[in-house]
């Protein structure tokens, strides 16, 4: 299966990306990244070509020097993270989210602050999901 999300020091190169909020040359994106990956120049620029490969990033070739591209981000931090995060469920947790959740909670060391933001976060999405299923009830009984 071809991996479709940036691999860890991809994940770096996409985090320079997203906080310029437009496009960078790899001269750039290499110069942000000296103090944070201890990889050379040519290591960066391969990562990047894989990166526009799998669809991540994107590139203009620049009008007065056709030797620099400008690329920029063509998928958000989210949906990076959505992908990640349920190929990780499924992979590790048989796609059971739930199991996730309990196995992250039992080994994280959550404050009660941290604890009240969470059950806040809980009650809403069962709220939404409330709500979900009484527009589906709603929806059936228009169609009857």
């Amino acid at each position: 299966m071809i991996e479709i999300t940036p691999s860890e020091n991809e994940w770096q190169i996409m985090e320079v990306v997203w906080n310029s909020h437009g496009s960078m040359t790899a001269a750039e994106i290499i110069n942000e990244l000296k103090d944070v990956l201890d990889v050379s120049q040519k290591t960066v620029r391969v990562m990047i070509n894989r990166l526009v490969a799998k669809g991540m990033l994107g590139y203009q070739v620049d009008e007065y020097d056709s030797r620099i591209y400008h690329y920029n981000a063509l998928k958000t931090r989210e949906e990076c993270l959505e992908i990640k995060s349920d190929r990780f469920v499924k992979n590790y947790f048989g796609g059971k989210a739930s199991l996730a959740v309990a196995s992250f909670l039992q080994s994280a060391k959550l404050s009660a602050e941290e604890l009240n933001e969470l059950d806040r976060l809980l009650l809403s999405l069962k709220a939404s999901k409330i709500s979900e299923k009484g527009e589906g009830a709603c929806a059936k009984d228009a169609q009857e």
